[in-house]
């Protein structure tokens, strides 16, 4: 299954969240849209797009969180500080991290406290290189 996700979104584009969406099973499809929610919960109206194949969103006109969906995991990419800031609690939830992205397997339920203060803190990032 992971490999026809992975070839199916490598040969298609698509316009916006919602079509990305539409392109997974019913329980994965509601954990994005409950990530979604979570990043929209700090600002509603967040510019959404696609960006490297993946849902996103802008604030200011800078990119602030990219996400997508795996067999096995869905990745949050809020960059590299994002991440930085954030590696003990991914420790203490037993998520895999890298240096821009975190694992949060799809057999759990989704940390959105931490979704939101994750984005909270890359917005305060974003703000403060504004000024």
């Amino acid at each position: 299954m992971q490999c026809f996700f992975y070839f199916y979104m490598m040969k298609n584009t698509f316009k916006n969240i919602d079509e990305y969406l539409l392109l997974f099973p019913e329980e994965i499809r509601k954990k994005l849209e409950q990530l979604r929610k979570a990043v929209h919960m700090q600002i509603p109206d967040l510019e959404e797009y696609i960006g490297y194949q993946m849902p996103a969103f802008k604030y200011k006109g800078k990119p602030l969180v990219y996400f997508a969906a795996y067999k096995n995991h869905i990745g949050f990419y809020p960059g590299a500080e994002g991440i930085k800031s954030f590696e003990e609690d991914f420790k203490e939830g037993n998520y895999k991290f890298s240096k821009g992205a975190v694992q949060f397997p799809v057999a759990k339920d989704l940390p959105l406290d931490l979704v939101q203060r994750i984005v909270a803190s890359r917005i305060r990032e974003i703000d403060q290189k504004k000024s």
